[in-house]
């Protein structure tokens, strides 16, 4: 390696190792959750008062354990010190810098927990349901509203029901060790269960939190191995892997949106969705879409339970979208990701299969990536600045199953639903 070569690594490593350090102590989730009192409290009032959260609440249960201020000074100063040393228009400085500005936001968020300003920030990090695809496109929105009418229908079939969440945390716990023993065999990856949770499970760096109070179907542990293990630890390790980006090992909000869409992408290629899961995810955008147009806590509990959806799921869903916020404030925008992110991780790889571009796909997988980028660490990884991903998920490593059978979704997305409706409505 020539030493000028050696020496711009160095540099690359020594600022990506400031990103990773400053970031060290955001924790967005622990920051903006709501405790079991709040539920309780919401239930013990028939579920007829708004929950009394504002900012006060997260300023005496979940109080910032930094100076917000001194960590945006720090961020600051990092992006300036990287346009100064990597140069502005170089492409990796870019993407570098990009991210100090969305951690500095990420904090201004946090500082704003209870007002206004929360759901302003979260929409400049996450989105709207407002938003197109493409211009000329369905937003976000009409998304949610088209697969809710298609999904109510699937789960009026009895072959949809799931059956019975009969396996306990602690067993949890013991299949997915395993699995993901086998998955990672040489990373370290543990499975452990926790008290201290909302959602039934989250990944971090090298494991994977349980609820200890959640129960599970064979499905449910599907979707964990696959979702949680596959993409999100796949990827956090192949990141922390990066001998110069190590920022890579780090998920910044831009990166949100491709990681969530590969992980529903993978739990559906793979079959381990259902129409049940997939109803849960497309009620978050519904939830979102509401709460946009005004609807308060109460209003997005009550749509989910007209929806079929129970109390527990209505109260879980609910307060994901006003985390961070009030109960009649703007809505934490975060869950728009898993839709957004399917339906653009999915055109990606169709537009790829249909061009034979295969080669910048395992590229999703080097880290925490984002769809915009991934042309420019192909580049990267030409220059050796890069290295690619240790761990595949088994459809992505080979390719085969899945070239075959999207070879045919350019022209079968081509033809009218509306006419094959008209044409096959009465074979049905």
């Amino acid at each position: 390696m020539p030493d000028s070569h050696a020496k711009y690594l160095e540099l690359v490593r020594e600022l990506s190792d400031r990103i990773v350090e400053a970031q060290r102590p955001i924790r967005i989730l622990d920051s903006i959750k709501w405790c079991g009192e709040v539920r309780g409290a919401f239930f013990a009032s028939g579920c007829r008062e708004l929950p009394g959260v504002d900012t006060d609440y997260y300023r005496r249960k979940n109080p910032l354990d930094y100076d917000p201020s001194v960590l945006r000074g720090q961020l600051h100063q990092i992006e300036r010190d990287i346009a100064r040393k990597l140069g502005q228009l170089n492409p990796l400085a870019t993407i570098m810098r990009r991210i100090c500005r969305e951690y500095q936001t990420v904090v201004r968020m946090l500082e704003a927990r209870g007002t206004a300003d929360f759901g302003l920030y979260s929409e400049e990090l996450y989105g709207s349901a407002s938003d197109v695809f493409h211009a000329g496109d369905p937003t976000l929105a009409d998304l949610g509203t088209q697969m809710e009418a298609t999904l109510i229908n699937l789960l009026k079939n009895r072959s949809m029901e799931e059956a019975p969440k009969t396996v306990s945390a602690p067993q949890a716990v013991e299949i997915l060790n395993q699995r993901l023993l086998a998955a990672f065999p040489d990373a370290g990856i543990r499975v452990l269960l926790n008290d201290q949770m909302t959602a039934d499970a989250a990944a971090g760096s090298d494991y994977l939190k349980i609820r200890s109070d959640a129960c599970f179907n064979s499905l449910d542990i599907d979707v964990l191995e696959v979702h949680e293990g596959w993409v999100h630890l796949g990827t956090t390790l192949n990141g922390m892997a990066q001998p110069a980006c190590t920022f890579l090992g780090k998920g910044p909000p831009s990166s949100t949106t491709t990681q969530e869409g590969l992980a529903v992408l993978t739990e559906i290629l793979t079959l381990r969705s259902s129409p049940s899961r997939l109803y849960r995810l497309i009620n978050r955008v519904r939830a979102v879409t509401l709460a946009e147009e005004g609807a308060d806590f109460i209003d997005v509990f009550n749509y989910l339970r007209e929806h079929e959806m129970s109390e527990e799921d209505s109260y879980a869903i609910a307060v994901r979208i006003f985390r961070g916020s009030t109960p009649d404030g703007r809505p934490f925008t975060k869950d728009l990701a898993y839709m957004r992110g399917f339906v653009q991780t999915y055109n990606f790889l169709r537009l790829a299969m249909s061009e034979g571009k295969l080669d910048n796909l395992p590229l999703l997988f080097c880290g925490k990536v984002t769809l915009e980028d991934v042309s420019t660490y192909r580049l990267l990884m030409d220059e050796g600045v890069i290295v690619g991903p240790k761990f595949i998920p088994p459809h992505f490593a080979d390719l085969k199953g899945v070239a075959t059978w999207m070879s045919f979704s350019r022209f079968i997305s081509s033809l009218s639903f509306d006419q094959l409706q008209a044409d096959y409505s009465a074979l049905l």
